[in-house]
């Protein structure tokens, strides 16, 4: 279904070219004047020069063309050459009935879907999930629905830092504390336990208190450096006190994830990249991409349009160690093995660039993946606290993200007693729900790239640009509709019918943006444009309800028009927080 801006558009190329001047010059846009008109076109401004003629007297041109025009019901045109419109509320009542009908309420799908590959998420298996984590998760689950929503074929993986040095720390501090472990007896060849010797809080608590060791004690450091080394190279006591820490890792994982509504298709991690270096680093060397700089095996990638200094990749270090760069580019070649994606995006902190700069140019120019494989990099910013800095709790350490839901459910679950609309374990559920709505739409109404203050008092507040502000409107709605129905109404069958009412007119020229505002946020990788919309939507939904009666209209085909706004609204609205991770209760 075209969207509504492009049928003003070709309402304006044909009279554009009636006049006798270029049609590409009839673009429409949202006012900027709300004041003055809904819409506008400035195209005989960007004419004037062409056609050497005054701007006002190409739009006075353009403007006795459109008379009995379908889609406008007013065109105007004014000092110096602007076209101001204003939009047929029959045509735009039209626009909503077919709307209603069409699947994805009109959004059209992309014309050729893309094969996505997402990586996000990104954990280190051993450790809890704390605030930093937060922003990846989020967004990248936002993204993923949205691409989905517009017909892509994607396939999210968490892509979990298990493989690395803090895997021979936790091996070595578990030698230390439980030596008589059969996983640190060579001469063992027998079962291992199928319980892991540890649970997760203890886990959690070892691999610090080894990290700490470490940093004071070198032998220490050197022989969780070898046990790193003995467990990448098969040892078998390691393997399998390794499968421990994974299986236990991920359970717990899966928990805090859950919580969060985030969900992967695929649970790899770096050491599902490792069965594929051998090769790729041979490939590397024999056909002359890799060459040796003091000791290290790199890869040059900087091009001469290079503005700043771009270091070669580094393949292998000095010492024959793979790094980052090794197992990003390895877990490439498994991509492309798997799943020859169209595209593969990335989501982590924006101070990661280079590194993906340096990856993305290494894979294309060594054939690791194809050239027409699109590799995108979205770097986002920091969360911080009030005073600007990366949030912390009021201890100073870093906050586990089990610990920042729980205080912000407990707190929307003191002001949903305290309204006293929802109690006992359904003011728990609507707590969590409204909690999830204020966490993440407080993070994705900023733009992914900046950072951003997390605000608690401000993110769970029912009034402004929050998220339960958003839950609160849809369960408005849903509210009127059940008093409807309730009362022997059907909302199946439900016409909009042209409204004159300025609120009921902003109303139906909201919804009828969805379909744009969705293709923006699409193309340029943006939930925070949807946000935007979403926010756009509630509030011309509020001032409609508050300026119209609607359950005590007595002329039933006008309150018939206007469920079918509300009942549009509603669809539109789910549409939207489904689409950035979490849902509305019923009630709230």
């Amino acid at each position: 279904m075209k969207k509504i801006l492009d049928f003003m558009t070709e309402e304006l190329k044909a009279a554009f070219a009636g006049a006798g001047y270029d049609g590409e010059l009839a673009k429409v846009t949202v006012s900027n004047r709300p004041d003055l008109c809904e819409y506008q076109c400035n195209g005989a401004m960007a004419g004037a020069k062409k056609y050497h003629k005054a701007p006002l007297a190409i739009a006075q041109d353009v403007v006795a063309k459109m008379e009995g025009s379908l889609v406008f019901s007013q065109a105007e045109a004014v000092k110096p050459g602007f076209i101001n419109l204003s939009v047929s509320p029959a045509f735009a009542a039209h626009y909503l009935n077919r709307m209603a009908e069409a699947p994805k309420y009109g959004v059209e799908t992309v014309e050729n879907p893309k094969k996505i590959v997402m990586d996000y998420g990104g954990p280190n298996v051993a450790k809890p999930l704390h605030v930093g984590h937060l922003r990846s998760a989020i967004i990248g689950e936002s993204l993923k629905r949205l691409n989905r929503f517009m017909g892509n074929d994607v396939t999210a993986d968490i892509h979990l830092g298990d493989w690395g040095y803090q895997m021979g720390l936790i091996i070595t501090e578990l030698r230390k504390r439980q030596p008589e472990l059969p996983y640190f007896d060579n001469s063992f060849t027998g079962d291992y336990p199928e319980e892991a010797p540890f649970t997760i809080g203890e886990l959690e608590e070892i691999y610090p208190a080894a990290s700490a060791f470490a940093k004071e004690h070198e032998d220490y450091r050197e022989e969780a450096l070898e046990a790193t080394f003995q467990l990448q190279n098969g040892r078998r006591g390691y393997r399998a006190l390794w499968n421990h820490i994974m299986n236990v890792s991920i359970a717990d994982l899966k928990k805090n994830y859950t919580a969060l509504n985030v969900e992967f298709d695929l649970w790899k991690g770096e050491s599902d990249s490792q069965q594929y270096i051998p090769d790729m680093v041979q490939r590397l060397k024999d056909e002359g991409y890799a060459h040796l700089d003091d000791g290290a095996l790199v890869v040059d990638v900087k091009e001469e349009s290079d503005t700043r200094e771009i270091p070669p990749c580094m393949i292998l270090k000095s010492d024959g160690a793979a790094l980052y760069d090794t197992t990003d580019l390895a877990t490439l070649v498994e991509r492309e093995k798997l799943f020859s994606p169209d595209e593969i995006i990335y989501l982590a902190d924006k101070r990661q660039e280079l590194h993906f700069i340096q990856v993305f140019r290494c894979a294309k120019k060594t054939g690791i993946v194809p050239e027409d494989t699109k590799l995108t990099f979205l770097g986002f910013g920091t969360m911080n606290g009030k005073d600007g800095k990366p949030f912390k709790t009021r201890e100073g350490g870093v906050m586990r993200l089990e610990t920042l839901i729980h205080d912000i459910t407990e707190t929307m679950y003191s002001k949903i007693t305290d309204n006293r609309t929802v109690s006992g374990d359904a003011a728990l559920d609507t707590a969590k729900m409204v909690a999830l709505s204020a966490l993440k739409y407080g993070d994705l109404s900023n733009q992914a790239s900046k950072d951003y203050v997390f605000d608690v008092d401000r993110f769970t507040s029912f009034e402004g640009n929050t998220g339960p502000y958003i839950l609160y409107t849809i369960v408005r709605i849903r509210s009127i509709l059940d008093k409807y129905t309730t009362a022997g109404g059907r909302t199946e069958d439900a016409l909009i019918l042209p409204e004159e009412s300025e609120s009921a007119k902003a109303l139906m020229l909201s919804m009828a943006g969805f379909s744009a505002a969705m293709e923006t946020a699409y193309e340029e990788l943006a939930p925070h444009k949807i946000c935007a919309y979403v926010y756009e939507l509630a509030n011309a939904l509020n001032r409609f309800y508050h300026e119209t009666r609607i359950l005590s209209e007595e002329d039933e085909k006008k309150q018939k028009s206007y469920i079918g706004l509300l009942k549009l609204a509603e669809g539109i609205l789910d549409t939207c927080i489904h689409l950035l991770g979490f849902e509305a209760p019923e009630r709230m």
